[in-house]
């Protein structure tokens, strides 16, 4: 799979008869966009989404690792919140953020992207298919991932209570002492086995429900077409957040292992974290922070998505007002 522009492609589109006409042109994509222009929209909206939402992100890790590894008992999201604001105050909701920051925009830009790419082609004749949507998230999802990853390892390292970390780069750097690069990708073959049912779930889902809510309001105004984004993106976040928590809650493990009193695993493999997990806690080990996951992604996703639209349209009235000028 490439994760460049040279498949780019361009297409004419009308409003209710879509049938891409591909050019050769190396650098322009379709809906009137160049590939850059993808690029950056996917990032800005990167950015936004887990930014808004990291409150929510840190408390749905801390809330896995007592209820997996470090501790039998588990706790609740009221729980979770109570003792990190008593114990650290607000800014232990924000540890690890920089992380986010410096991994979410990269990674989103190549997701964004490489789903543009790959749904104009595996669209062409049915622009409607979920099959092609859901295929097309897979191989974003797979790309994206071994941006994010790295940067996924440091933010949940510094969001563990009590982490030995001092910051983003201290922890970058005594990983790779300690460790070897390595570490940084221990979790990289279950964040691929999550999110790739997670993004097929989440764009056939999303494009579904934005369709269904199009037709219900064809001729919206532009300020209801994003609330009709949002509401599609907050249903795919929500339903694909809870489909694949148990994965989720493996690689929060493997990230983790080793800090802060966490166990280590003798393999990093899915069935063996799973099997360790359900022997010292149960079945109900797997669905840990499965409530704080949905609160994140579904108003996560309709953050995403609203603004990847958003900008999506800043690109194309400018574009089109480049293109009246000339």
């Amino acid at each position: 799979m490439a994760t460049d522009a040279s498949p780019a492609f361009q297409t004419v589109t009308q409003p209710h008869d879509f049938r891409p006409e591909i050019s050769a042109s190396p650098s322009s994509a379709h809906d009137g966009l160049e590939f850059w222009q993808f690029m950056i929209a996917g990032s800005i909206a990167g950015l936004v989404e887990h930014m808004a939402m990291f409150p929510v992100d840190t408390l749905k890790t801390r809330m896995q690792i007592f209820g997996g590894s470090c501790s039998v008992q588990p706790i609740g999201v009221r729980q979770a919140l109570g003792s990190i604001l008593k114990l650290e105050g607000p800014a232990g909701l924000y540890r690890g953020i920089g992380a986010m920051g410096l991994g979410a925009g990269p990674a989103h830009a190549v997701y964004f992207s490489v789903y543009e790419i790959f749904k104009e082609y595996f669209s062409r004749g049915n622009p409607n298919s979920p099959v092609a949507h859901a295929v097309s998230g897979v191989f974003a999802t797979v790309a994206s991932d071994a941006v994010i990853t790295p940067m996924d390892v440091v933010k949940q390292r510094l969001q563990l209570q009590s982490s030995p970390y001092k910051g983003v780069a201290d922890c970058v750097r005594r990983v790779l002492v300690e460790e070897g690069v390595g570490a940084f990708y221990k979790s990289y073959r279950t964040t691929v086995v999550m999110n790739a049912p997670f993004t097929a779930v989440h764009f056939a889902t999303y494009e579904a429900a934005k369709r269904g809510l199009m037709e219900v309001s064809p001729e919206s105004a532009s300020d209801e077409r994003l609330v009709v984004h949002a509401t599609a993106g907050a249903a795919a976040g929500a339903l694909a957040a809870a489909v694949t928590t148990p994965l989720d809650v493996v690689k929060t493990q493997l990230q983790c292992q080793g800090v802060c009193g966490c166990d280590r695993f003798s393999s990093n493999s899915i069935g063996n974290v799973i099997r360790s997990l359900v022997m010292k806690d149960g079945y109900r080990s797997l669905m840990r922070g499965w409530i704080p996951r949905m609160l994140f992604h579904a108003p996560a996703a309709a953050i995403c998505w609203s603004t990847y639209e958003a900008s999506k349209t800043f690109f194309q009235e400018l574009n089109g007002s480049d293109s009246s000028r000339n």
